[in-house]
């Protein structure tokens, strides 16, 4: 089976607007191939139904934080489906409560599936490595080396960051919580966070 690429997944979510998973698993069945993985999600119907949810869905805000000092900044996208919902104070405290989070923990992604399979692999062979050089056999150090694997999700993934203003909830916990006030879909889009002299691919 063909190694199925983030920028393969990218250039197919463009053309047809269809969901990361979708189109990762587009890719896959085809082996690959963009215009037969095109054909295999207008088959499906993932194609038309999700470039409609992302229509619904095109309403938010761009929220940006600068921390004390003005050396770190962030900027996130938070949407929603109405621009009602957009303009409530509730909203956009929801939004600088996520550009805070994101000056301050230093997520790399917004959710797991963006994480590309070699980044994951490479970062479970260190854990199993660093296990088996504690003493662990090697049915041990592969559960402790998923146990690490999970504390590296809630570390660099967004969603599963936990809230610095309050440490029993995650970032997804929020936007649940958002979602289910307002009763309507609400999602973080994209992020940046800028440091002071870093350089940004």
């Amino acid at each position: 089976m063909a190694v199925i690429t983030a920028e393969q997944v990218k250039q197919l979510r463009e053309k047809t607007g269809a969901g990361m998973m979708d189109c990762k698993r587009a890719l896959e069945e085809t082996n690959g191939n963009l215009e037969q993985a095109v054909e295999y999600l207008r088959k499906k119907g993932a194609a038309t139904a999700a470039k409609r949810a992302d229509k619904e869905t095109n309403q938010g805000v761009v929220e940006a934080y600068i921390h004390a000092g003005g050396r770190i900044g962030s900027m996130v996208e938070l949407n929603c489906e109405t621009d009602f919902v957009a303009k409530t104070p509730d909203f956009k405290q929801l939004a600088h409560d996520i550009a805070m989070q994101i000056a301050a923990m230093s997520p790399e992604y917004i959710s797991r599936d963006q994480i590309e399979k070699s980044t994951l692999d490479k970062e479970l062979e260190i854990y199993k490595s660093q296990a088996m050089n504690e003493g662990n056999p090697a049915t041990i150090a592969e559960k402790v080396a998923q146990g690490r694997l999970e504390k590296f999700y809630q570390e660099t993934v967004l969603l599963e960051q936990s809230f610095i203003k309050d440490s029993g909830k995650t970032i997804k916990d929020l936007l649940d919580e958002a979602t289910a006030k307002v009763g309507e879909k609400i999602f973080i889009r994209r992020f940046e966070r800028y440091h002071l002299g870093e350089n940004h691919s």
